[in-house]
This record gives structure tokens, sequence and C-alpha cells, in this order.
């Protein structure tokens, strides 16, 4: 009998905590329930769970700049290396269920574990002599997994750059004007044209009640009668763009008074797949890791939260109220009214939340730098979609994967990677200049400056001989 069967025959689907041998990292403790997801036999072999590993994380690794790829631990020529650190598993280094010695990251090997095969770096980079291995990592110097933001011809280039960019600002969303060239997107369904609330499609069987106020909205219709919520609709991008109320509460047929997320993946699908992929819905892929699991509540986040929302759950309703879906909301609003941690309470009274912070939207909200805007391509680049990553983890492990993907939007790269280093400054919201240092960009410009000299003093040479 395998293992799942074993444990839906001892618990009939209910809590299995009692089976936990330690806590989960804070990457799991969400899925920890689904011990099947890695456990995937009685007695699962370090290949069984590698390939439990991969089946989550497997479009991550490949989409990072990997400077530690599988295939150098397989080649033959760094078999003493694998002797000492064997990377083709990711056990080797992320092992579950040992909360004493996890670190960051859900690392569990000692942090100066570089040292196994950098030894000689000093030999190497005469820059490096003295370092300590424990630093290796200080505001992602050297990501293990990526190095993206702090490759040396990405310092070099942005070297001299200051602290605030002129100019900086983030794109507009623009999913409006692209919608018909999402390949996701059913156009025929819902074509682009703007509808009233005498438009509403919702069957008697909804019960919609007389409205007493007036309508809210520039768009909202001045007709009498009208349920509250058709009003608010009407005011809304879906009834501007021709999205009716069985789009979302019919889209699987039957109607449904509180749909989930899969409706709005009906249409949004690029933003509920990075919903999914976060810490806000990982147990959206619960059904995939062979249990179903129903939405995190706030009362079991491991950050502080508020006391008021404890028991709501997590999916899109929460940030995008029914049937406002009002995204300044959704930028800040939504985020302080659960996040209770000392980052988050800063966040009102830091420079990012100053009327003018951006040059476009305003300010810089919790969205800005957690759900940052990104660019996907149609029709071979000639039409570009401007789109909210949803997936709030993917700038958050590292952190400073940020740096690409935001920071340097508006700051300059060295003052990027020293805010991300002052974890006082970050818990603070970044009230003040970086009271850190890393000599990321110093090293490279050194060494380049170095490896100049070093080809001009060989040219010199081989025009004396």
């Amino acid at each position: 009998m395998g293992l799942a069967a074993i444990l839906a025959g001892r618990l009939g689907g209910e809590d299995r905590r009692i089976f936990v041998p330690g806590a989960t990292t804070d990457g799991h403790y969400q899925i920890e329930m689904a011990c099947t997801a890695c456990h995937t036999a009685s007695f699962a072999s370090r290949d069984d769970l590698q390939a439990a590993c991969e089946g989550c994380h497997a479009d991550a690794l490949d989409a990072a700049r990997d400077s530690h790829p599988k295939s150098k631990f397989t080649d033959p020529r760094n078999a003493d290396r694998t002797a000492l650190l064997d990377a083709r598993y990711c056990v080797t280094c992320h092992a579950e269920h040992e909360p004493a010695a996890t670190h960051s990251m859900g690392l569990t090997v000692p942090e100066d574990f570089c040292v196994l095969c950098h030894a000689g770096i000093s030999d190497e980079r005469p820059t490096h002599d003295g370092f300590e291995f424990t630093t290796c990592a200080s505001a992602g110097c050297h990501n293990f997994h990526d190095n993206t933001a702090l490759y040396e011809d990405f310092l070099l280039k942005h070297a001299e750059a200051p602290a605030v960019v002129p100019g900086g600002a983030i794109p507009e969303r623009n999913f409006a004007s692209i919608a018909r060239y999402v390949e996701t997107y059913p156009i025929d369904a819902y074509p682009l044209a703007a509808l009233t609330a005498a438009d509403a499609d919702a069957p008697a069987s909804a019960q919609l009640s007389p409205a007493s106020a007036p309508p809210r909205g520039a768009g909202a219709s001045a007709a009498a009668g009208f349920d509250a919520a058709l009003l608010e609709w009407e005011a809304s991008a879906h009834a501007a763009n021709g999205v009716n109320c069985t789009a979302c509460h019919a889209g699987a047929g039957a109607w449904s008074a509180r749909p989930g997320y899969e409706a709005c993946g009906a249409c949004h699908a690029e933003e509920a797949a990075g919903f999914r992929q976060g810490r806000h819905g990982m147990r959206g892929n619960a059904a995939a890791l062979g249990v179903e699991l129903p939405p995190m509540p706030v009362a079991e986040a491991r950050l502080p939260m508020k006391a008021e929302p404890r028991d709501d759950a997590v999916d899109c309703g929460s940030c995008h109220p029914a049937h406002e879906f009002d995204t300044a909301f959704a930028a800040v609003d939504a985020c302080l009214g659960c996040h209770d941690d000392e980052h988050s309470l800063a966040y009102p009274s830091s420079p990012h939340a100053e009327p003018g912070s951006d040059a476009r939207a305003g300010r810089v909200t919790c969205a800005t730098c957690h759900m940052p805007r990104v660019e996907k391509s149609y029709e071979w680049g000639a039409y570009v979609h401007v789109l909210v990553q949803h997936n709030q983890s993917d700038g958050l492990r590292p952190a400073e994967k940020m740096i690409r993907s935001v920071c340097i939007e508006c700051h300059g790269l060295g003052f990027s990677i020293d805010a991300l280093a002052d974890a006082e400054l970050t818990r603070r919201n970044f009230d003040a200049p970086p009271g850190a240092h890393v000599p990321s960009i110093d090293l490279a410009v050194e060494r380049r400056g170095s490896a100049a000299r070093t080809t001009l003093n060989h040219a010199r040479q081989g025009a004396n001989e």
C-alpha cells in the first residue's frame, strides 16, 4: 500500500500534521499537508525526491541563468567536486523538516559551503583576498542559482548610475489595448465592447436587490432600480471592455455566487498562473500535487498579520473585491489590510509612498516592488503586453532578484545593492540612504582596470620585442 493510501486511510482526509517530523520551511509550509507531493513513495529515494523538486521548480530553474547547472556536476571532470557537494540533488543543500539547521532561503548546509569548491578564489581573483566565505552571498554577490543582477559586465555597465535615476518610471499596464493579441484571451466571447447596467446578463435566480444608493463612478448609470453591485460593475474595467456577469459567475456553466480564481484565469491566464506560483495562491496548485487543499486563511501565515481578516481565505477577491476591481486599492490598501509586519506598517510614512515618488503612478506602491509589471511580446514582438507579475514571491527569493525587475527602474545599481543589504533599512521600508555597502561594483571596476592594464602591458611588450 502506498503512502498516499495509508495517509488517506488513517486520516480520512483530515489534519496530517501529526506526521510532520519537524517544521517545514517558509517556502513549503502552506502545502505541508500535501505529503505525497514530495514523498511519492513510502521510502522515497534521492532520485524520487529530486523528481518531486523539479516537478514544482523546474521552470524557475530553467528561467534562471544558473551558473551551477546540473550538467556541471554530472561532468566526470568534476567528480571530485561532486564528492564534496553533490549539487545534482536539491536535498543536498535544502533538506526539509530540519528547522534548527535551516538558514535563509531554506539552506541546510553551512553558510560557508562555497569554500568546498572555491578555496583558491583569492589566487584566481586577488580582489577577494581576505574575504570570509560566509560573505559570498551578501546582498547577492553570488547567488548559487541565479546571478543575473550581478554579472560583472552588468555591474560595470551601471557603475556610474546615480542613487535616483532621472525620469525613472514603471511601464503602464495595457491589457485592454493588447487583449485581442493575447492568445489566452477569449476575444470571441468578450469582444471589448462597453456594457452598461442594462446589459447585465445575470439570471433572475441571482436575486439582485434594488439599489438604495446613487450610482458610484463616472460611468455609472443614472437609471433607478439597479442593484449596487451592478453599478459597481458598470463603472469597472470589466464592463468597459465587454465582460458581462456570466463571464465570471457562470464561466463553468452553473451560476456561482462567489467565483474563484479559475474564473479570473479564463481571461487573465498569465496573472492566475503567477498567483498560483506565489505565497498567496500556491495552494491553488495543490490538486496537481495529489491533494485538494483549500485556499490559505490569513491566520496561517508566518508573517505577522492583522487579527480582523484572520479567517479570510486568500484568493483573487482578497485584493480585487467584487465588483469594483480597483487596482489602486489592490496595490496598497489590500496589502495593509492583512500584513502587520514592521516593513509593511512603515510604508505609509516612507519616501516611496510620497506623491510624485513615481513619475507616472504618482507614488511607489507595495505592488510596484512586490508585484512588478513585466513585459511579454506577441505577434513576433510587434505587440508588447505589460502585465502585473502576481507571483509576489518571485522577487523575494532571494530579494536581490528585485534589482533587475524593479529597483533599477528608479535607482542606480550600487544604491539598490546597498539598500537590499541593509536589513534595518529594509525593516523601516527604506526611509533613509543605505548604511551598508557591498563592494561588488568596486571589485568589478578594480578587476576590469587590472585586466586593462595587463592587456596594455602585453601590447607594449609585444611592440618592444
